[in-house]
């Protein structure tokens, strides 16, 4: 039998438990002992033959695209231990310079810091021993960064999945062919009147055209879109517009009451109206691993300055300093539990679904129990 080769796009993730992650399809598998050793080998150089005695593993490996007979020369980072909880998603905040001023960022008004390419070439290496699973490239807007060409360059060494944030004004062809990324996910905050409404006249039309761009040379791209006041009457026609697109995910969400918002207060939407809307939204998520704690149980944050946080709206708390190592800073980040939200008082039929939903936004209401008000909506429970 020809040798096996662990595919290019995937690597050994040692999570809670043992797994294989394909980074281009976002595709996580748990796997047995057996499965992991047996995938460990075939990730060497040299590949390995059929010494797995369950040949229904692997045909259903070389069907997924875990396995193939193509020799792969790759050196491959170690599958270590991962800490538990495991740090799967990191969001990097490379910068908070931008070139919108939207009305309801939580950032407000830029301050022009940037992370140095010593720094992120040190998180990103010590992400990539932690097992971690998609770097959040995000800002402010990334493509400002004085230096995002030779962070993109330095990208291309790494095994987990990379999404760039974007408004997509900075994005022409070229610049998207270059990128050493896998995914785009582009902001549009309605159609053209409710977007340009938020985010300042003619943005929508440079950012469906960047889209549209992205689509044409085969990106996998996501929409990101933020309930507001200009916009409630614009889920319908987006829904339909981004599923004719091919879009791939469709994330809706409500901005926390901070920063720009706070300046806008007629942009904002109570949980009543908000809530229902964010049922709009299709395609993936997270890659489970949360039962019994609250939202953010994978996720840190890494700010412009060089802070480690457990979101990017708690970047008042830091946890730690680049400096001081991401692992370090983690271990200090304590996960939370379910059963310490007034959610869980008495028991609700969606805790698991929800996890109790933005943390911060419900902490701004009154106590880091609190109910976040907008997922209680969402999901219909009314009596709140």
């Amino acid at each position: 039998m020809m040798p096996l080769y662990l595919s290019e796009n995937c690597s050994l993730k040692w999570l809670e438990t043992p797994s294989v992650y394909n980074s281009k399809t976002d595709e996580l598998y748990e796997l047995d002992e057996k499965g992991f050793e047996f995938l460990r080998s075939c990730a060497h150089q040299s590949g390995c033959k059929s010494c797995n005695p369950d040949a229904q593993f692997v045909d259903y490996c070389v069907s997924e695209g875990i396995l193939q007979t193509e020799h792969v020369s790759i050196v491959r980072a170690p599958a270590i231990k991962a800490p538990v909880p495991s740090l799967r998603y990191l969001e990097l905040q490379i910068t908070d310079k931008c070139n919108l001023r939207c009305r309801h960022c939580y950032l407000g008004e830029p301050q022009k810091n940037e992370l140095s390419l010593e720094d992120i070439k040190l998180v990103l290496d010590e992400f990539e021993v932690m097992q971690g699973l998609r770097l959040l490239i995000t800002g402010g807007e990334p493509l400002m960064h004085s230096r995002f060409s030779a962070i993109n360059e330095m990208l291309a060494e790494y095994s987990f999945r990379k999404v760039l944030f974007t408004n997509g004004l900075m994005l022409d062809k070229g610049a998207i062919k270059g990128l050493n990324i896998d995914e785009v996910q582009f902001s549009i905050d309605g159609i053209e009147k409710g977007h340009d409404a938020l985010r300042g006249k003619g943005t929508h039309k440079k950012t469906i055209a960047s889209l549209n761009e992205a689509l044409k040379l085969g990106m996998q791209t996501s929409v990101a879109t933020m309930v507001h006041n200009k916009n409630l009457d614009e889920f319908e026609i987006m829904s339909q517009v981004f599923a004719d697109m091919g879009i791939r995910d469709w994330t809706v969400d409500v901005p926390c009451l901070s920063g720009n918002l706070m300046l806008n207060p007629e942009m904002h939407v109570p949980p009543e109206i908000a809530g229902r809307l964010m049922r709009y939204g299709f395609g993936g998520g997270l890659h489970g691993g949360g039962e019994g704690y609250g939202c953010g149980l994978h996720l840190a944050a890494v700010t412009p300055t060089g802070d480690i946080c457990k979101c990017a709206f708690y970047a008042d708390f830091s946890a730690g300093k680049i400096k001081d190592g991401l692992r370090k800073a983690w271990a200090s980040i304590k996960p939370i539990n379910i059963n310490d939200m007034e959610c869980a008082k008495p028991v609700c039929a969606y805790i698991d679904a929800c996890r109790g939903g933005c943390r911060f936004r419900a902490e701004a209401a009154g106590g880091a129990g609190r109910r976040d008000l907008y997922k209680c909506h969402e999901f219909g429970i009314i009596n709140t």
